[in-house]
């Protein structure tokens, strides 16, 4: 969950500007293990109650790859099987899109977003290509915490 590490990061820049208020702060240390398993829990714990939720209300919840039919009604396909109601919200979520290492040498060595909060350490150093929020926010985040960062832009400016 990209709120917990930014609160991490927020709590971080509260630390490193304490002295300017008076406070001494000794020995303070990020430990990326103790944030990574409590922000797993967090996220599991919240995927428990989106789970319950969607249960008690009785909503059916259909995993699998959906296409829409030729059917004169509204009609999704998913799996074999066809649904068809009045009204068909398709709520795919989204997959960043990966190069082959064989279209830029190197892709192979590079994460996604997703692969951010499966990483079991804090990179020393870390660049993140995009100038959308998704890519500012993780270079500010991973740079907060410790990680050498840098940000490649296609264009003049960011978001």
């Amino acid at each position: 969950c990209a709120q917990v590490m930014w609160n991490t990061a927020v709590h971080a820049e509260f630390i490193h500007d304490h002295a300017d208020y008076g406070f001494e702060v000794a020995g303070s240390r990020f430990n990326w293990r103790t944030i990574k398993d409590k922000r797993d829990a967090y996220v599991r714990r919240l995927n428990e109650i989106y789970e319950n939720n969607v249960n008690k209300a009785h909503i059916d919840i259909i995993r699998g790859y959906g296409k829409f039919t030729a059917d004169p009604e509204p009609t999704v396909e998913v799996n074999g099987k066809r649904y068809t109601a009045p009204h068909i919200l398709i709520a795919t979520g989204g997959q960043p899109s990966v190069p082959l290492e064989s279209e830029i040498p190197g892709a192979s060595l590079g994460i996604t977003s997703d692969g951010f909060f499966d990483l079991e350490e804090l990179p020393r150093r870390s660049v993140v290509v995009g100038a959308g929020y998704i890519a500012v926010e993780m270079a500010g985040i991973l740079s907060t915490l410790g990680s050498e960062s840098s940000l490649l832009i296609r264009h003049d400016k960011v978001l």
